[in-house]
């Protein structure tokens, strides 16, 4: 029979046969007899069975779970339980809440222990190294003679033995593998208990790879989109919803039914390695990129709707990371000890919260909030004010109890991040070790009960329910069992509901051949295409040099690769290798290695690689061991840094009470990038230099902009998408997410955690490259998008008469806030404006303009010279 690829079929699994069978009519466990409306379609080879409702769900079960088909009003639902008669958790009509609460009332404490794990990182098929490691009845599939589609040993007992329903994928070795493993899990799970469906989730896994072509018509192994930020430097959330539409149905194709994104954490920090997974540093952009990311991710519409939004399009989104993890101290991540604080000199805790207050918890869409959240990792130092505890966030019950769930009035499902209660390394520069920052001398069994209090759900990364089982019991000793019950029963009902929502309980098989055809397919590979090229930013476009005529000679220099460790400890050595597929450059241009024969010269490049804020050997050599973080490639002394760190403390490090890096110096590890640049514009003799710059965070422009004709940014798009903007097949229409600083000076003075507070690079011509700005083919955009995100809070005016400065707002409802001391003015009392002040000869004021729970100007600087 042809297949329909209808969206509708993603979740339901066609039988081999398509024979249609007519089942007894008689009501299982009822002895009523009833007018049957239901059909059966034989299994398939590997025991799958649809049962086809009339005006109803389509069910599938697996022949190896010992699953039975109950007729109750001449309707079929599955008997997951096997007890012989319909429960309500059973009965398909009935409102997800009501199924929840009385599913999580027969669950025992450890079947609901288990509901509350999320597994460390499972590949497909399982990998043979430390992390996520699968075996197959004791081989690794690297062995041989195993099937990649295979449940491994460590996923058997986790989701047996210890009632674990949450599954984080990684890597699939294909879509068609991907399905079978599902349908795999599903059919185990199915057999065991109460038959509660595997929950399967997945961090991003859009990315395009620079290297691989697009052809229009063809398809790929999953579509390609630009990073997170180039999502947002599109300025169009109705490109982010189309994404999250066409990844659900991607997702949903590989089983997968929860999202672990969007990142939507408030980029005000530009060295912070993460910023390259935010939408940038507006918290406005953010919300409303937030909310169409969300709404396409969620919502399922026409017949592929179940109730109110969700249905067999809809997956689960957990928005990441509660209150924000965004400003982290000095750019250090808080994935390792020396990153473990979030601090906020500019006492802009406000704002961080805006895209999950008025975006995640908002949505336009039917499913109208955010399904699931995830604090960070880090302690956000001094925000606690009713406790006064400095803990991670997931430890904080003032953060997910009192504001999260009590003032903005979430009860969903809050997850913590990835092995927050396990015990963290020997050493602070440790990925792989635990992150229980705050919580580093209790034991991992008060780790998890500390966190249950607090009011989250689930334990990331935790494949083990004993923790969780030892948690209960010190909950009965403090508050009683009845009492302990009912929290644990909160939690499972909110997880239940998830699983509920998007139809797993029905039916959660795929049909491998539908899967096959939808991961992939050319329509969503042509969208995500087309939003890459959206996302590209032109910033300098010299003497109109771009576009490009194609098949003009051009020169590509080799692109430097710095070496590198990952964080396994593998190490990989420096390379120079070819920029661009020649084969793909070659249906652009004439490539010529020889400058002098080239008409233009095209640079591949990525921003400056500045390090991560800590270096381990300094240490020995009797120092703190942390260095600054650059945004610029050449060598940088951190003159300006703070003499004494805001946060500090942790046991791997003990007796370091400041985090100083004041006056020490690092040069970017892919210094080569700009000698490139240099090199090439020397050996070009005035002929064009385009210079085309990756970003995965801010940079400095100084460096390189007078020795470019052209400059084009992109963040993590295909190659062949900006060729095909340098050559005019599409003009750029992307804008900044976030600001290019005019020198590190600026980024070392900038509070951590208020967004637009830099000093921006200006070139040649005059353009300033502040959030917002771009360039087409006509010169600076100005348009809608710049209007409502650019321009919503103008910057403060200035004004001097004499020795008398005034500072107006022409944002109605805005505070100004500023300092005559050189310092970035944080939004306290002490330096809000309110009225003219007296100066002096070399004073520098700095000001900006608020809006409490909106957003901040950008910064406005004027120097007394007179």
């Amino acid at each position: 029979m042809k297949k329909n690829l209808n969206v509708n079929t993603i979740l339901c699994l066609s039988g081999a046969s398509f024979l249609v069978v007519m089942l007894a009519s008689m009501s299982a466990g009822t002895g009523i007899k009833s007018s049957k409306r239901w059909a059966a379609v034989s299994a398939d080879s590997t025991g799958i069975t649809l049962v086809k409702n009339t005006n109803g769900p389509t069910l599938g079960y697996s022949a190896s779970s010992g699953v039975k088909i109950l007729t109750v009003d001449g309707l079929a639902f599955k008997d997951l339980n096997k007890n012989g008669k319909l429960d309500k958790y059973e009965d398909w009509r009935l409102p997800v809440d009501e199924r929840a609460k009385d599913l999580a009332s027969k669950m025992s404490v450890d079947q609901i222990a288990g509901l509350m794990l999320y597994s460390i990182h499972q590949a497909i098929p399982g990998l043979a190294g430390p992390f996520g490691k699968g075996t197959y009845n004791g081989k690794f599939f690297k062995d041989g003679g195993i099937d990649p589609s295979w449940v491994t040993d460590q996923q058997k007992d986790f989701l047996i033995k210890d009632n674990l329903r949450h599954v984080l994928v990684t890597t699939v070795q294909s879509p068609e593998v991907a399905a079978k493993w599902n349908n795999n899990v599903q059919a185990l799970v199915e057999g065991a208990g109460l038959g509660i469906p595997a929950n399967n989730s997945s961090d991003p896994r859009h990315s395009a790879f620079s290297g691989v072509e697009y052809t229009a018509g063809a398809g790929g192994k999953i579509s390609q989109w630009p990073d997170q930020l180039g999502l947002a430097a599109t300025f169009d959330p109705d490109v982010i919803q189309q994404f999250g539409s066409i990844a659900a149905m991607e997702y949903r194709a590989l089983g997968i039914t929860t999202a672990l994104s969007p990142q939507i954490d408030l980029g005000s920090e530009p060295r912070w390695v993460r910023i390259n997974g935010t939408f940038g540093d507006d918290p406005q952009l953010d919300a409303d990129m937030a909310r169409a990311y969300i709404d396409g991710f969620q919502t399922s519409t026409g017949s592929s709707e179940i109730t109110e939004g969700w249905g067999y399009h809809s997956v689960n989104a957990m928005m990441k990371h509660w209150p924000g993890g965004g400003p982290e101290e000095g750019g250090r991540d808080a994935h390792y000890a020396y990153g473990k604080y979030a601090v906020y000199p500019g006492n802009n805790f406000d704002e961080h919260l805006v895209s999950f207050v008025d975006g995640g918890l908002k949505l336009s869409g039917k499913t109208k909030m955010v399904s699931a959240v995830m604090p960070y990792y880090t302690i956000s130092y001094g925000r606690d004010v009713k406790n006064k505890e400095n803990d991670g966030n997931s430890y904080s019950k003032y953060l997910i109890t009192d504001l999260l769930r009590k003032k903005y009035g979430f009860d969903g499902v809050v997850c913590t991040d990835w092995l927050v209660t396990a015990d963290e390394a020997k050493t602070p520069d440790v990925f792989l070790g635990g992150k229980s920052w705050g919580m580093e001398d209790k034991t991992i069994a008060e780790r998890h009960y500390k966190i249950l209090m607090a009011g989250v759900d689930q334990f990331g990364g935790n494949n083990d329910a004993a923790p969780v089982m030892e948690a209960y019991k010190m909950g009965i000793k403090e508050h009683g069992e009845a009492f302990m019950r009912a929290r644990f029963e909160q939690s499972a009902v909110r997880l239940l509901k998830n699983i509920f929502r998007v139809g797993l309980f029905e039916n959660p098989y795929l049909d491998v051949e539908v899967s096959k055809q939808t991961v992939g397919n050319p329509g969503f590979m042509t969208a995500g295409y087309n939003a890459q090229l959206k996302s590209i930013v032109m910033l300098k476009n010299q003497a109109n040099v771009l576009p490009l005529q194609k098949g003009k000679t051009v020169y590509v220099p080799k692109k430097y690769t710095p070496a590198s460790k990952s964080i396994f400890g593998d190490v990989s050595a420096e390379k120079y290798e070819d920029a661009v597929n020649p084969e793909l450059l070659k249906k652009y241009f004439t490539v010529t290695d020889d400058p002098s024969k080239a008409d233009y010269a095209i640079v591949f490049v990525s921003s400056p690689n500045g390090g991560a804020g800590f270096d381990l050997d300094e240490t020995k050599k009797g120092g703190n061991g942390y260095q600054p973080i650059t945004l610029q490639y050449d060598t940088y002394t951190a003159t300006e840094a703070r003499p004494h760190s805001i946060a500090a403390g942790d046991p791997t490090e003990p007796g370091v009470t400041n985090r100083t890096y004041k006056d020490k110096s690092i040069r970017a590890s892919n210094y080569q990038d700009l000698k490139t640049i240099r090199e090439t514009k020397a050996a070009m003799k005035g002929k064009p230099v385009i210079v085309a710059m990756s970003l995965s965070k801010p940079a400095v422009p100084a460096e390189f902009e007078k020795d470019a004709n052209a400059i084009i940014t992109s963040f993590g798009v295909q190659n062949q998408a900006i060729l095909d903007i340098l050559t005019g097949v599409a003009e750029p229409s992307g804008l900044l997410p976030f600001q290019m600083p005019a020198n590190m000076q600026t980024v070392e003075l900038q509070d951590e955690d208020i967004s637009h507070d830099m000093l921006c690079y200006t070139d040649a011509a005059g353009h300033t490259y502040d959030f917002g700005f771009g360039m087409n083919w006509k010169g600076v955009i100005h348009d809608t998008r710049t209007e409502k995100y650019a321009d919503r809070i103008a910057k403060p005016i200035i004004s001097i008469n004499g020795n008398t400065a005034t500072i107006t707002s022409p944002t109605a409802g805005t505070k100004v806030y500023y300092t005559t001391n050189g310092v970035t003015p944080a939004f306290v009392d002490e330096n809000e404006y309110s009225k003219p002040f007296t100066i002096s000869k070399g004073i520098t004021i700095k000001a900006i303009a608020k809006k409490y729970g909106v957003d901040n100007s950008s910064i406005v600087y004027y120097e007394v010279r007179k």
